[in-house]
This record gives structure tokens, sequence and C-alpha cells, in this order.
């Protein structure tokens, strides 16, 4: 055991982001804000303890620690404004921060005072939908305009995505949607916002849209299913894949010129000149591109590259991601609990560890090592991320390896270099290269069909629970992290939290009944195994049809069956209990006191309030699911993301 101690001393450093994001992963998943001042005083003991020479298991919890009140504190510090009820029709004078153009509409960002919004003081950013018939404003415009707006909603079910936390890190205050507006004052057309938006007018094109500017939601809708299936989604989301091209592209352009300057190249190597030009190149791709959380992992992963080149070091090495999601979490600790952040960082820790601490052998023939090396590269990245797919998206595409092999080499060798130089060549009148690559993607489209046609292209999978994805995780970072001396160690150790986590993730129950916390819409399991609902439209629940079909292994986008109540009441017998639910005023009148003295009614839930302390041990209250144990588990909705300004 000493000599395995011993082994890791090297590899401790590794274990540092992850000890931090499991901290801050706790808090995230807390049912209910802890005190601010304890964080405070537990960050500066942290540092401390971190800072010293004590032992080495003390300084891991430390950094644990470290990560949960670090989290906590960044929450206060940002302090977003949510809106507190929903509005429509007011009136607000705002600044236009950004337009996020989709396949049907354009998506406004506003900056705009919040005592205009009613959620407190300072600034706030709010997102509203133009109508299709309105042309949006320029970036950078003063306007007035007649909105309306709602609240972020939270999780829909216990451990699935929470998007009023996920406005309330990025930023966003309300989202709603925009009747009219007139400009008050003209933008100044000299930003890089100015710039993005004016590419995107005359270029007029989805492709320049994802691939350069970083609109993710350009991408036609009926196409993105395909991409998806053919595991090729993660090219419209800017990325290592996008910035690693671009700046091979600008190094090998500036290399050619700084090599033709013989005074340069007396003094110094011309890669010198001609990575830190590429960088500045880099740099601005990375803003035009919208800087998303993607976009910025793989921009300081090429900056640390870059550096390594310079200095004459190790370039690519564990070390460097790991201070690459070090640095991406002190920026804002919630993008560990986006996808975005997780798949890629995903993807490129498989990736260092196959081609740097495996090593596997290559064939000699030049030919074979291509292919064999694509092929390893797709396997592994496809292995790493698709525990994060599941956990995300409750499916897995079966040919992923098959749509990476064919098409993501038609997207590195000729889309991404027309599209880049159409965004360019477009904007003094010639389209040519635009319009190859739009042939180009016709033809992928075709193979993508022709892919996610064949059998079983994706499979369903059961929700992955938060502590099985621990243990997951927990098997990825032995597999890369520890040093095995005379027996696989790191196998072992990997194997064992893999079947940890698999094993959770069997014996984790479905849930047979649901509810939104405001109780407007209910399901049930049917006879059938379906999901029956109270509703077949809700409007200020759009989404939690497809989240709770989604964890019931249902196909989404399909019809949703209504079940219809008795008399006003909704009864949910089983096994273990029997529940009442009620949904309008007269029906409730008319049977709460039966309901209450009836020994055989288990639970009681109702659309309104219900006052009656004879029988409040029968009435549930907030959202919540129910087992087939009769076991309630509540979606918490305490936390600063959920609650607006008093």
């Amino acid at each position: 055991m000493r000599e395995l101690w011993q082994n890791q001393l090297g590899n401790l450093f590794l274990w540092v982001p992850f000890l931090m994001a499991f901290g801050a992963g706790l808090y995230f998943n807390l049912s209910a804000e802890p005190n601010i001042s304890i964080c405070i005083l537990g960050i500066i003991c942290c540092i401390a303890i971190i800072i010293s020479k004590t032992y080495i298991p003390i300084r891991a919890v430390a950094l644990f620690i470290f990560g949960f009140c670090y989290a906590a504190i960044f929450t206060h510090i940002i302090d977003t404004p949510m809106i507190p009820r929903e509005m429509h029709g007011i009136n607000i004078t705002g600044t236009v921060e950004h337009i996020d153009y989709t396949s049907d509409k354009a998506r406004i960002y506003i900056k705009t005072d919040a005592s205009q919004i009613n959620s407190g003081n300072g600034d706030a950013v709010i997102r509203v939908s133009a109508k299709s018939n309105i042309t949006p404003p320029n970036v950078g415009d003063k306007i007035s305009a007649n909105i309306g707006l709602f609240r972020p909603d939270g999780p829909d079910a216990p451990e699935t995505f929470d998007y009023a936390r996920w406005a309330y890190f990025n930023g966003l205050s309300a989202n709603g949607y925009m009747n009219e507006y007139k400009t008050v004052t003209a933008a100044d057309k000299n930003n890089i916002a100015a710039l993005r938006d004016y590419i995107h007018r005359h270029t007029n094109s989805f492709l320049v849209d994802t691939l350069v500017l970083g609109y993710k939601n350009a991408v036609p809708e009926k196409d993105s299913p395909i991409w998806t299936a053919t595991g090729v989604g993660h090219v419209w989301s800017i990325s290592g894949f996008h910035i690693t091209l671009v700046s091979a592209w600008l190094f090998a352009v500036f290399y050619l010129i700084f090599r033709s300057i013989s005074p340069i190249t007396k003094r110094f190597p011309a890669r010198i000149p001609a990575l830190i030009c590429a960088w500045v190149g880099l740099l601005f791709y990375l803003f035009l591109s919208g800087t998303d959380v993607a976009t910025i992992r793989a921009f300081i992963m090429a900056t640390l590259v870059f550096m390594a080149f310079i200095f004459g070091r190790n370039a690519i090495s564990m070390r460097n991601v790991c201070i690459a999601f070090s640095a991406i979490f002190l920026i804002n600790p919630h993008f560990i609990m986006q996808p975005g952040f997780q798949l890629s960082f995903a993807a490129i820790f498989g990736l260092v560890w196959l081609w740097h601490t495996v090593r596997p052998k290559m064939p000699r023939n030049k030919l074979l090592k291509v292919i064999y090396t694509a092929v390893l590269t797709s396997v592994v990245a496809t292995v790493f991320t698709a525990p994060f797919v599941v956990m995300h998206f409750y499916n897995l595409p079966i040919y992923g390896l098959i749509g990476n092999l064919i098409l993501l080499p038609i997207f590195s060798i000729a889309i991404m270099p027309l599209v880049c130089i159409g965004a360019i060549t477009t904007l003094f009148g010639w389209s040519w290269p635009l319009d190859m690559a739009a042939y180009i993607y016709d033809i992928c489209l075709r193979i993508g069909e022709y892919i996610i046609n064949l059998p079983g292209a994706t499979i369903d999978l059961p929700h992955i629970p938060n502590v099985a994805m621990v243990f997951i995780i927990l098997g990825f970072i032995s597999l890369m992290f520890i040093r095995n001396i005379r027996v696989k160690v790191n196998y072992i150790c990997a194997v064992i939290f893999f079947a940890i986590g698999i094993t959770l993730i069997v014996v984790h129950p479905r849930p047979i009944f649901y509810i939104t916390h405001d109780h407007e819409l209910a399901a049930f399991i049917g006879k059938d195994g379906n999901l029956e609902f109270t509703k077949s439209r809700a409007s200020n629940h759009y989404f939690t049809f497809d989240t709770w079909k989604q964890l019931n292994h249902e196909p989404v986008g399909t019809k949703n069956i209504r079940r219809k109540p008795i008399n006003g009441v909704w009864m949910y017998e089983t096994e273990n209990f029997t529940l009442a639910y009620i949904q309008k005023y007269v029906p409730l009148q008319n049977n709460i006191i039966q309901l209450c003295n009836d020994e055989n009614i288990d639970y009681i839930v109702s659309y309104f309030n219900i006052d009656a302390p004879q029988c409040n041990h029968k009435i549930l209250r907030g959202g919540f699911v129910i087992y087939q144990s009769g076991k309630i588990k509540y979606v918490y909705h305490r936390r600063p993301w959920h609650n607006p300004r008093e």
C-alpha cells in the first residue's frame, strides 16, 4: 500500500479540479441554502489548509469544501435579479446586448433597469422572441418595446434540468415575447457585436451562423435530430473541433509568411511569431463566435498548447487539461453542471488519456494508421461522453462511430473551410464558397438520414441518478489518474466504481405519479405503463410533458394522453396508496370534506391551496413525484435562483 501511495504523488494535482467540482455539485443539489457567513469562513480556512503542508487527505477534504463554499459565495455575489411573476403588455426601455438567431425566429437579449420589470435594483437581462413579421433591431440599439415576460421554470422532477438555475448563472432574468418596438438610439457600429450582426445579415447562411458566429439553434429544426443520432451534433457548438481547425489554419498561414521574412527567422524560429499571431486570430474568433463555455474551454486549452510550443514544453497533457478545468470552474462554478462543459471535458480527458497514457501501438502502413487513429479517437470519445449524453438526453446514438468516421472528415476538409472563406467573400459579393458548402451539407444530410434509418439507430436508456453519476465519474478518474505498480489498480478501481454506478441505475425506481410545483399539471402511470396527463396542453409547462415521458422511457414529441376526471376528481389507486387530485374550485368545495374523512384516501392534491387542519397529514404541497412504494420525493424550489426578490 505504501508503494502504491508513493507512486501516486506525481498525479495528485490531477484530482484538484474534480474535488472542487464535486463540492460545487453538492451545493447545487442541496434542498436549502447554506449559511453564507459559514461559507465565507470555510473558504478562508480551506485556502489556508490547501497552501499549507498538512496531510494530503486533509487538503483533499479542504478542496472539496472550497468548491462547495466557492459555489455558494459566487451564487450570492452575482445575485441575478429574477421577476416575481408573469408580466404581459408591459413597456420597457433597454439596450440590445445580443441576438441569437434560430431557424425560425430571433431571440433578442435586452439589458434594462431591473425596476422596470419589478425585480429590484441594478441591471437585468431579458430574452424575448420577436414575431416573424418583426425585423430584429441591431445589437447595441437602445429600444422601447412592448413585451410579455415569464419566469424561468425550475426542474420538473428530481435531478432533472433546472432552467431557472441555468438562467440565474447565465445572467438571464426572464424569458418572453416582443409585440413591437421602436428604436430610441441607433447602435455604435464599431464593436464585435455589430460585426457579428453585420456578417449574419449579409451572409444569410445558417452554416455561417453556427460554424463562425456560434448561434447554436440556427440549424434547421428538422435536421437537428439527424445530426444528434449520427453522433456529430457537437459540430454545431463551437468547441475543440473548430478551435483546432482554425488554429491550425492560422498557424500554417502565419508560419509561411514569417518563414519568407529572413530578418525574423535569423533571430528566432518562425514558429514563435506565427504562434503569437495565430493566438491573436484565435482570440478574435473566440469573441466572434460568442464566447460560449465550450469555446472558452477550447481556447484556454489552445493557449496552453501554444505556450508549451513557444517554451519547448509538452503541449498536451493531463495537467494542462486540469488547469483549463480549474480556470473555467473559477470563472463560473455552475459551468460544471452544464452539458457543454461536461461533454467537452469528458472527450478531451479521454483522448489525452488514450494518446499520452495508454499510447496504443500503431500499424506501420500509413493508410491503416490514419484509419486506426480515427477509429480509436471516435471510440474513446464516444465511451467517455456516453454517460453524460444519457444523463441529459436519455438516449444514446448507436451509430455515432459510423457517423463520426464518415461525416466528420467531410466537415473538417470541406464544409468548415468553405464556410470560413465564404463568411468573408460573401461580404464582397462572391458567394460560391457558401453555395458549395450548402451543397455538401445536403449530401451529408442524406448520408445522415440513411444512417438513422438503420435498425436501432438510437436506444432509450433510464435516468441516471446523481449518486450513480458520481461513481461513474470516479471510475473514469481512477482509470486515468491512478498509477499502477505490479497490478493494474486503475482498472480494478474503475470496474468497481462502474459496477456500483450501473447497479444504482438499475435499482433506481421510476415514479408513477408526477405533479408540477404549482399543481397545474399532473401525470399518472396508466394501465399500459404510459403516462396519462390531466391536461393535453399547458403553455406554462410546455417542456414538462417531454421531461416526464423521458423519465418514463416514452418517446417524446408524441400526443399527450389526457385522463378525464370523474365529477372533477382524478382518483389514482395503487397497491400502496390512493391519491385524489382536484384541479377546479367547485369539485374541491364539493368533495374536500368527504376526501378528508375517507380513510382509504392517503393523499390529497389540489390546484388551489387547502386550509384543512383536520387532514393536513393527507394534503401534499409543492412539486414532487411518488414511487410505487408510496415514497414521495419533492422537487425543491427554495434556492436563490428560484425565489425572486421581495
